[in-house]
């Protein structure tokens, strides 16, 4: 049976927020590493739509504690 933890929306976001921010920090560092101007591209526009993601997470759970 779910813990009263795990049903709270709250905690499953602040994890989803901390393996975004790890990906992203994983293409930006891989950037350095590779010669392909297209790779290095993809890779930063990978970056920059999953830190839209985690921005539009944080921002929605914002919402929901708000009166």
């Amino acid at each position: 049976m779910a813990s009263e933890r795990d049903k709270d929306p709250r905690h499953h976001t602040h994890n989803m927020q901390i393996r975004l921010q790890k990906t992203m920090d994983h293409l930006r560092q891989d950037i350095a590493k590779v010669d392909d101007p297209q790779l290095r591209a993809m890779f930063e526009t990978a970056a920059e739509v999953l830190g839209g993601r985690k921005r539009r997470s944080a921002t929605t759970m914002e919402l929901r504690r708000s009166p």
